[in-house]
């Protein structure tokens, strides 16, 4: 009996790269997958290669679109318990002047909007479950800066801002909530020709399956609201942040600032 043994994992860009191999690595733990992607073709492929499950064709820019994957997911195959965001993109425009409007509105609706309206989804059917887990596919980028394509760093930082914020209001729930902060990998996001001048560089670039592997110990583990770093052929560690420094003052050194929560303001 795999680690899913009897889960619905309902997965964001199912049709290629780290959706796939990701759904390939829950599938063969057991669980029946849903995969959502705007490649409708792929979507089928990937569910007829698994053999079961759900495709949906989706824009995961698109609330209504995604609210009703999610509730088909949940009306066929009997809930979500796994929402694995997924789907991203790239733009590759360095020089912010050079931004149009339809290309910075196309990198949001996907790498932004899909988080929101796709964590939004999951929650209430999660606490059906009694519990749940969410991950969203960040990026090294999330957490370090990377000029070549500053739209697509910080749209990869509200990813970890958003994750590492919803896990203390869901953890009393039992739905943790992660990021995977992949290094450079193998998927349609870098070129082939990018591809070609690592290779020559001797630079390593990550097979989707390990990020795949990664994915399926965030959900199996327990833990949330972390920000799990990897790089080829290294074990996924954590990153750790450090605290802000705190007020200064009489009486006030060392302070954090009180909390608003569901039931308002805590000290």
């Amino acid at each position: 009996m795999g680690l899913l043994h009897g889960k619905v994992a309902l997965v964001t860009g199912a049709a290629s790269g780290i959706g796939r191999a990701t759904s390939e690595r829950f599938a063969e733990e057991g669980a029946t997958i849903c995969a959502v992607d705007s490649d409708e073709a792929g979507a089928r492929a990937l569910v007829e290669h698994l053999g079961n499950g759900l495709a949906i064709a989706a824009d995961c820019g698109d609330p209504a679109q995604v609210d009703a994957a999610f509730g088909r997911c949940e009306g066929e195959l009997g809930g979500v318990d796994i929402a694995y965001l997924n789907a991203g993109i790239a733009i590759g425009v360095a020089d912010l002047t050079q931004l149009d409007d339809a290309t910075y509105t196309r990198i949001q609706r996907v790498n932004v909007d899909g988080v929101v309206y796709g964590a939004r989804a999951a929650i209430p059917r999660m606490q059906r479950r009694g519990g749940g887990a969410i991950v969203a596919t960040s990026s090294l980028a999330g957490l370090i800066p990377f000029p070549p394509d500053p739209i697509y760093d910080g749209g990869k930082h509200f990813v970890v801002g958003l994750m590492r914020s919803l896990a203390p209001t869901l953890a009393p729930m039992g739905i943790t909530t992660n990021t995977v902060n992949p290094g450079i990998t193998d998927t349609n996001i870098i070129t082939q020709e990018t591809k070609d001048f690592l290779a020559d560089a001797g630079f390593p670039v990550i097979p989707a399956r390990q990020i795949a592997d990664a994915v399926l110990g965030i959900v199996t583990t327990g833990v949330t609201g972390q920000c799990w770093v990897c790089q080829a052929g290294r074990e996924p560690v954590p990153y750790e942040f450090r605290d802000v420094p705190g007020p200064r003052g009489v009486g006030a050194e060392g302070k954090r600032p009180p909390l608003l929560n569901r039931d308002g303001w805590s000290r």
